[in-house]
């Protein structure tokens, strides 16, 4: 099955504000030869202009003054930019700055905390950078990164680390560097990461990636296409079931004067708030 065959989605609701923690789509689109305008109504949670791999290296320049562009004029979103170690990163990071439209940037081959640092002071400390992790010293060095200051995300480019490290497209390949970067996210008091994308056109396969990604603790993932931010959005948010418990046990645990009564209880409480929490955010309504 794939995207045009499966049964059709709800149309996407309108984007919202959500701030970098809460997202869970982050939609992937070249800066050029792509309708903007149309990506950034697919729904989802977090537009990313991409500067790096979809742009080939003789049309960095037009890539960059179209995203600066559209920013400017009126668009909002993210932008991926180029590695540090790359000669397109200054100029990147440079024409950005201080662009109205601009909500933040992922970096691109994230391998250590100065980087992370040097990007955000060179946007002016005040722009949040989502570190793209997509090698072996990049998930290595994931806890110096999550804590290295003007880090707001980790994400995870798993294409090119099973490029980097020759390892399979497997969930159990991917489980080390995915639960690496959650317990680094943890550790460095971040939400948690953003993982991969689904490059299969198939829905059930991708739901089926946003449910390991859920079971390791990754809250946000990557599209490569507009069709599967309606999936990515269902897949992370609290399920209608998950609402519904969640506001009767915080009303049962409220009617009787939020007393104690054992040991699940406050697991229980903070599984509850956290439901309440996301679902609110993502209007989720209880069924």
């Amino acid at each position: 099955m794939d995207f045009l065959t499966d049964a059709a989605d709800d149309a996407p609701a309108p984007r919202r504000d959500l701030p970098p923690e809460l997202a869970r789509s982050w939609l992937l689109v070249p800066a050029l030869g792509t309708d903007l305008a149309a990506a950034a109504a697919s729904g989802a949670d977090a537009l990313v202009l991409d500067l790096e791999d979809s742009v080939d290296e003789t049309r960095k320049d037009a890539a960059r003054e179209a995203a600066v562009a559209w920013l400017a004029g009126g668009g909002r979103g993210w932008v991926r930019v180029n590695g540090r170690a790359t000669s397109h990163w200054p100029r990147d990071v440079d024409a950005l700055r201080g662009v109205a439209g601009l909500v933040g940037v992922v970096l691109s081959k994230t391998e250590a905390a100065t980087e992370v640092t040097e990007t955000s002071d060179r946007l002016g400390g005040d722009v949040p950078v989502v570190a793209l992790v997509e090698s072996a010293v990049g998930v290595e060095e994931a806890v110096a990164v999550a804590r290295a200051r003007g880090c707001a995300r980790l994400a995870f480019g798993s294409a090119d680390y099973r490029l980097d490290t020759g390892t399979g497209d497997t969930e159990v390949a991917m489980g080390y560097p995915r639960s690496r970067l959650v317990v680094a996210s943890r550790v460095g008091g971040l939400p948690g990461p953003v993982d991969g994308p689904t490059t299969s056109s198939s829905r059930p396969a991708l739901r089926e990636d946003c449910e390991t990604a859920v079971q390791l603790g990754l809250t946000g993932k990557l599209c490569a296409a507009p069709e599967q931010v309606g999936v990515v959005n269902e897949a992370l948010s609290p399920t209608p079931t998950d609402v519904a418990w969640a506001r009767t046990f915080l009303a049962d645990f409220a009617a009787r004067d939020r007393v104690v009564r054992d040991a699940g209880d406050l697991p229980r409480l903070g599984r509850a708030e956290r439901i309440e929490r996301l679902a609110a955010a993502y209007g989720v309504a209880p069924g």
